[in-house]
């Protein structure tokens, strides 16, 4: 074996992000709403970026007096920290933080309240029910083990030995139940949707025989449509059975689904698109998205700085710093707008003629004619949304693949799915298509090949229900 030292050469091809890419990257990325939020931070944190209101001048001895005190401010606040050793960003001044306060003021008072969990709601209640210490720590374990629904799916001996309550019996947990039942709804820790019914039967005026026939035998024959087997099995005749199910459809199935509601998404498009003149005009929405700019106070205060304070290495990271944030804003608003227009030029006749028209669009296509990398396409269409005559969509809805028709046209999926929509709405509900006639109505009518697997495929995704679930007796 040789040993020794030798020197040798290769060639490599690597990608390295600057930090300036990877934060142009992020900035890309960004919502409206999330990128409202990012420009507040750096506003607060850097003191060199401000907000590009268009002002009146002020007079020079104002404007030379009112920069020096602002100087001086920075200087300060720089002094301290230098003397506890800590060269960070000063604070913003006292007018900008009350300016913050006063918005985050206005958010909350129009800020809608939250509502209450089921558990928030138990809690509440817990103060009003007469149990004593044992009851109490039984109810509070009761009511932070009840699932989203409201139900106790666990058996009761297993929540009776875990509760933290010596010998604890499954009486006394269902003399807690009992009166949070009493207080909040009468089908509360119900096991499972069955047991959730029948409590619910027992409090209401609907406790009829074959309403409580169906519950208890036969929930699955309901969700899956088989009337004919309901009507065989109970000796009833159909329309008695339609009766019935339409008397436990007025029942709760979920004890907690009136708790802790989730609110609807707020969505802000970041993309108009709005006819003029027959025309389309694309344009980003800059809403509440303030312009920024580099505040020109840091050249007064390099003037100013002595050399070896650190003042000047720190004032030049933070203007770098500004200048490079400034300059991903600009550059995802001009990225998103040209996105965007090769989008829509692509996409006008879904703009003309509604969704039925949307033509199939792949992202490396829309790269190609904005030149950019089709990561980039995904970063500036990821999360955001465009306001358009038809309604408003993910930008993301308008990538679609396609299925070529007989003549040659390539038909996208949405529109696909859109034409099967049309089929279930228009089809005679005593005698709902499958899913081979909707293929061979595609084929004949609209001269679109696709499997009967794939009209299933599409038909599930739009969640609509198979044809013995559609059929009406």
């Amino acid at each position: 074996m040789k040993l020794g030292l030798h020197q040798s050469g290769r060639m490599e091809q690597r990608l390295v992000q600057s930090p300036q890419m990877i934060q142009a990257m992020q900035i890309l990325q960004l919502p409206a709403l999330e990128l409202e939020e990012r420009i507040e931070q750096e506003l607060t944190e850097n003191p060199f970026l401000e907000l590009a209101e268009p002002e009146p001048d002020p007079e020079p001895e104002e404007q030379t007096a009112a920069e020096a005190g602002r100087v001086e401010a920075l200087l300060e606040v720089l002094e301290r920290r230098t003397a506890d050793r800590d060269l960070g960003p000063p604070s913003r001044s006292q007018s900008a933080r009350d300016e913050d306060g006063e918005r985050a003021l206005e958010a909350m008072q129009n800020t809608p309240e939250k509502p209450k969990t089921l558990s928030e709601a138990m809690m509440d209640e817990l103060a009003f029910l007469d149990l004593d210490e044992r009851g109490r720590k039984i109810a509070e374990y009761l009511i932070w083990s009840l699932d989203e629904k409201g139900y106790l799916p666990q058996p009761r001996e297993e929540l009776a030995r875990d509760c933290g309550v010596e010998n604890a019996t499954v009486e006394e947990l269902e003399d807690v139940l009992f009166a949070f039942r009493d207080a909040i709804h009468p089908a509360l820790g119900a096991k499972d949707l069955r047991e959730c019914l029948l409590l619910q039967l027992d409090a209401s005026d609907l406790d009829v025989p074959l309403v409580r026939t169906l519950i208890a035998d036969h929930l699955e024959d309901i969700t899956t449509n088989r009337l004919p087997r309901i009507a065989k099995a109970t000796g009833r005749s159909i329309e008695e059975v339609k009766s019935a199910i339409e008397m436990i459809r007025t029942l709760e199935p979920a004890p907690g689904a009136q708790y802790g509601e989730a609110r609807s998404e707020v969505i802000r498009p970041d993309v108009t698109v709005e006819e003029i003149d027959g025309n389309y005009e694309v344009r980003l929405n800059r809403g509440r998205v303030r312009d920024i700019a580099l505040n020109p106070i840091y050249r007064q205060m390099l003037r100013q700085a002595k050399k070896g304070d650190g003042v000047q290495e720190w004032v030049k990271k933070r203007v770098e710093a500004a200048r490079w944030f400034i300059d991903a804003v600009q550059q995802r608003r001009s990225t998103l707008q040209r996105i965007a227009d090769a989008i829509f030029v692509r996409q006008r006749d879904f703009l003309d003629k509604g969704i039925k028209a949307l033509k199939p669009l792949r992202m490396q296509e829309v790269a190609d004619t904005v030149k950019v990398h089709i990561s980039t396409v995904s970063r500036a269409v990821s999360g955001k949304y465009a306001e358009t005559p038809r309604g408003i969509f993910p930008l993301k809805f308008f990538f679609t693949g396609g299925t070529t028709k007989d003549d040659g046209e390539v038909e996208s999926q949405a529109a696909i799915k859109q034409r099967i929509k049309e089929l279930v709405a228009q089809e005679d509900p005593d005698s709902p298509l499958s899913d081979d006639q909707i293929a061979a109505r595609l084929d004949e009518r609209d001269r679109i090949h696709i499997a009967r697997r794939t009209v299933t495929k599409y038909r599930k995704a739009l969640a609509i229900p198979a044809s013995s679930q559609r059929k009406r007796f």
